[in-house]
This record gives C-alpha cells, sequence and structure tokens, in this order.
C-alpha cells in the first residue's frame, strides 16, 4: 500500500495550478455530496440511524484514511460524517428532488472539475490511476490544512517532489 506521501505526490503531479487547485476546493466536495446523496437509497432507518450504501461505502473509505494517517482521518471523518447527514436527510424527500440533489451536484461538480483541468492544461489523475477518486477527497483536505499552515511535513514532502502550486501562464515561444 502507498503511504500519504506516495498518495498524495502522485495526485498532486496533475494538481500544480492554483486554479485547478481551487476548482477542486468546490467540485470535489459536491461530488462527494453527490455520491453519498446517491448512495442513500436504499436504506434501513434504525432508530433514526440510516443503514445504506453510502454509509458502507463511507467505512470502507474511511478505514483506507485512517490506514494512510490518523489526523487526515479525522478530518475525512468529519467531513463524510456531515455529507453522510445531509444526505440521510435528502434521502427521505421525493424520488424525483432525490435525483435532482444528487445528479445535479454530481454533474455541477464533475463540470467545475473539468474546468479546472483546463487551466492546470492535464488530464485528470483518476484517468491513469483509478484510486485518484479516493484520493482526491484526501487532497482537498490536505491542500486545508496547508493553508491553514498544518501539517508542513507533509506539504514538504509533496512540494520536493512536485514543486509548489503556481498560476501557469502560456508558454511564450
Amino acid at each position: 500500500m502507498k503511504t500519504l506521501n506516495q498518495q498524495l505526490t502522485q495526485y498532486a503531479a496533475y494538481h500544480r495550478d492554483k486554479r485547478n487547485v481551487f476548482s477542486h476546493f468546490i467540485g470535489i466536495p459536491m461530488i462527494v455530496f453527490a455520491v453519498t446523496i446517491l448512495l442513500s437509497r436504499p436504506g434501513v432507518n434504525l432508530t433514526g440511524f440510516l443503514i445504506s450504501p453510502a454509509l458502507l461505502v463511507a467505512l470502507a473509505a474511511q478505514f483506507y484514511y485512517f490506514r494512510l494517517d490518523f489526523r487526515f482521518g479525522v478530518a475525512m471523518a468529519l467531513f463524510l460524517g456531515l455529507c453522510l447527514w445531509g444526505a440521510q436527510h435528502i434521502a427521505l424527500i421525493s424520488t424525483a428532488q432525490w435525483l435532482a440533489w444528487g445528479i445535479g451536484l454530481f454533474v455541477v461538480g464533475w463540470i467545475i472539475q473539468f474546468v479546472g483541468h483546463i487551466y492546470e492544461r492535464r488530464k485528470p489523475a483518476f484517468l491513469d490511476d483509478v484510486m485518484g477518486l479516493a484520493i482526491g477527497p484526501l487532497f482537498v483536505m490536505a491542500e486545508l490544512a496547508f493553508l491553514l499552515g498544518l501539517r508542513s511535513d507533509v506539504q514538504h514532502a509533496v512540494e520536493d517532489q512536485v514543486g509548489p502550486c503556481v498560476i501557469k501562464t502560456a508558454a511564450v515561444h
């Protein structure tokens, strides 16, 4: 299994333009929430707690995040918990509204992602390694930590390999 630094470095290599990284701060949470919504049905309500495919997928992802890093695992648990909580409420509305929320957020989130990759001038990481779909949310969490001045050890390890985030400009010939 790759380490946290290896996973983030591989993913970061596809995300060095600040505009692309910014797009991921919007698009990835939308996509994660959308998938959580869409997997929230069918569900079994046990005393106010919904057992659904969304919960099972979140638990599997959460296990992986904790294996990579405890502190990021805690942060991801909070994020995924909020997604599950919100999705549980949306799963209770009409089927048309549930689908509109889930599909709408999913499509808009991916549009935002692909616009970011126009700035990057590089395809999304998951096209080369499907694990990018699981690392994307963790990458956003790591970038947020870096912006807050946290986990500089991880930031330096990643940037030593792929360089810092910049605004890419057109090459002059």
